[in-house]
């Protein structure tokens, strides 16, 4: 369903009006969907903050399509200063156009400001003239999208003038003030044009401030040939027609207004206002018909551009009625320079030029603000610090890999590491100043654990057995480590007890001695630097069993295997000692290879401190034990195999 209202010409002056009084009527259509067309002779206007006025500002809409983008809006306002030769003056003469002033002793100026998706654009500020003339607002392309025209007076007047813009854009609004002129003569107002969807709906037409029935009469004509008198408000006052659409009705209604022979206002200025429901619905501002030879001023154009000559995005600037301009930078934004490039003015600051002539080109030159940030990474491991490169940051929405310097406009930023496997890392605020330089270092804390493996863990008197002390992380970069071994009284080897070489997830450090044992005890593995290490025990006389330690994440962990052989295999015992908790904990127990037949794994026990009984889980050749307080636990189950001892008794170890 649609509604389309047409506003034409109001064009015959009015003869007598009284300057004590500022009448300002309201004419408003309230409907569903209403699409309006304003303008013709109709001047629009803008009432001054010194009088009674409901309306305080002038809001129109400048819609800019994708595909006219590049092309110049030229955005032009036809008198856009309040003509102190026009019907300020006091008296009613050919050609005059409405605007009125009744306080001379007061200043009285208007103030255009176009807004866009970026912020404002232009404003400029225009005072009083004794001429009409067509000023060019905004001559160039704009952007596609949404602009807002707002129009605001200081002082106690009206200033009528006049939009229109290149062929392609168009102005909307939803409330805007006209200056209807004349007497005597049926005055089109509106056309509205009624569709078929809108029987049986209601559409309202208001009018405000009409000042009564002396001052002006309202007839619609209707499609079925009746014409229909409106209500007209009083001073300052609200009248509504309310009318339901019938069959009959559908078509063209047709508004008059009759400004009456006994009027005592040279003229009088209508707020047409159109409603969706409660909400506003915007109307089409078309191209205002000027009287000839009304000529085009000297345009002033103003160019906000960076050091290499570049427009600054979201730059704008503004004129006073002084004719001074001021550019508008964005945040943050250094001004450099300004100069006259045409006409004739006076630059008095990098951020203002007064103007002898509002015409010619003024430019303004502005610098991004912009300070750098220096990043470097390092990993940090136990006493070591060590420089790594490579790692992608982020800064600002930029990923660069560090170390790197990056030039950035002045403000606080985050800088965020890539999370690294094997370590704990941290993003770090920072602030960067205008020509300064800030540094930040990103630490990565990096984890790895170590265990201690004798296997057999039972040896007979002064035998030998093999210890492995293995330093592990997940770290994907290389490290400079060492692990050292401690033996203790009564064990002996030939071979070296330290180990140095580069630790990465891909290359674990692995220390294999081999050490006589004539004497049950333990040997401890540390990773020389760090407060890590693992320590393994051998008992001697028991030629069946194994032992590992592993210390990781802030926990210990020691586990003990012996078999016992038994009907049909052997009995297995896991003696697994934690000082404290470790969640998910799980024992790689892998069964033996060979025999005449596939060695089983029966089903498992496992009892904790204080009598307490757990459920493990096999996963393959992983025992799933789950959270474990701190203290001894035994895990027991049949090892169904024809191997020997030494075969059947695998190296088991710990993880979690």
């Amino acid at each position: 369903m649609t509604l389309h209202l047409q506003f034409s010409s109001i064009m015959n002056m009015m003869l007598a009006r009284r300057l004590a009084t500022a009448s300002i009527a309201f004419l408003a259509v309230s409907c569903g969907l209403a699409l309006a067309q304003a303008g013709g002779e109709l001047p629009l206007v803008s009432v001054g903050d010194g009088l009674r006025w409901n309306q305080p500002q002038e809001v129109y809409t400048l819609v800019v399509p994708p595909e006219a983008a590049n092309t110049p809006v030229n955005l032009q306002v036809y008198s856009p200063a309040l003509d102190l030769a026009d019907y300020a003056d006091g008296r009613a003469t050919t050609g005059y156009y409405g605007d009125e002033l009744y306080d001379r002793s007061a200043a009285f100026e208007t103030t255009f400001t176009l807004s866009g998706p970026n912020g404002v654009v232009l404003q400029r500020t225009y005072g009083t003239s004794r001429e009409h003339a067509w000023e060019s607002f905004v001559a160039t392309a704009l952007p596609a999208g949404t602009y807002t025209l707002s129009v605001t007076s200081k002082g106690n007047g009206k200033n009528a003038f006049a939009l229109r813009t290149a062929p392609g854009f168009s102005l909307q609004a939803s409330d805007f003030t006209v200056n209807a002129r004349g007497v005597g003569t049926p005055l089109l107002a509106a056309r509205l044009t009624v569709s078929s969807d809108w029987v049986g709906r209601t559409v309202q037409l208001s009018n405000y401030d009409g000042d009564g029935a002396s001052e002006l009469k309202l007839e619609l004509n209707l499609p079925n040939g009746t014409k229909r008198a409106l209500s007209v408000s009083g001073d300052l006052a609200l009248a509504t027609d309310s009318i339901q659409v019938t069959p009959e009705l559908v078509g063209e209604w047709v508004v008059y207004a009759f400004v009456q022979p006994a009027t005592k206002q040279y003229s009088n200025a209508v707020t047409l206002r159109l409603r969706q429901g409660t909400e506003s619905a915007l109307a089409r501002i078309p191209t205002f018909s000027p009287p000839a030879g009304v000529p085009l001023t000297r345009s002033l154009i103003v160019d906000v551009v960076d050091p290499q000559g570049r427009p600054i995005p979201g730059a704008s600037y503004s004129v006073g009625n002084d004719n001074v301009v001021r550019p508008r930078l964005p945040e943050g934004f250094v001004p450099v320079s300004s100069s006259v490039l045409e006409g004739r003015g006076d630059v008095t600051s990098s951020t203002e030029v007064r103007l002898r002539d509002p015409a010619g080109r003024v430019r303004f030159v502005a610098r991004q603000p912009s300070g750098t940030l220096s990043v470097d990474v390092v990993a940090t491991f136990g006493t070591s610090r060590v420089p790594l490169t490579g790692v992608p940051i982020e800064v600002g929405g930029r990923v660069q890999n560090a170390p790197f310097t990056l030039p950035l406009a002045p403000g606080d930023y985050t800088v965020n590491p890539t999370p690294l496997p094997g370590s704990n890392v941290a993003a770090r605020p920072t602030r960067v100043t205008d020509s300064g330089n800030s540094r930040v270092t990103i630490e990565y804390a990096v984890r790895a654990d170590v265990t201690l493996l004798t296997a057999p863990d039972v040896v007979e008197a002064c035998d030998v057995t093999q210890l492995t002390a293995l330093a592990r992380t997940e770290f994907p970069f290389r490290l400079p480590a060492s692990v050292v071994m401690t033996l203790p009284v009564g064990w002996e080897t030939d071979y070296p007890l330290n180990l140095r070489g580069d630790l990465s997830a891909a290359t674990p450090l692995r220390l294999r001695v081999p050490a006589r044992v004539c004497r049950s005890d333990e040997a401890e593995a540390t990773l020389e630097g760090t407060a890590l290490s693992a320590k393994g025990n051998a008992r001697v006389r028991n030629p069946t069993g194994a032992n590992v330690t592993r210390a990781a994440l802030g926990a210990r962990a020691r586990l003990a295997k012996t078999l016992v052989a038994v009907d049909g295999g052997y009995a297995v015992t896991l003696q697994i000692t934690t000082e404290g908790v470790i969640d998910n904990l799980r024992v790689v127990d892998p069964l033996p290879s060979g025999g005449t037949s596939p060695a089983v794994r029966g089903p498992l026990s496992l009892g904790g401190p204080g009598g307490q009984s757990l459920t493990p889980r096999a996963d393959g050749d992983t025992l799933l034990l789950g959270r474990l307080e701190a203290g001894t636990y035994t895990l027991t189950y049949t090892l169904f195999t024809d191997l020997p001892p030494d075969r059947a008794t695998t190296t088991p170890d710990l993880t979690w």
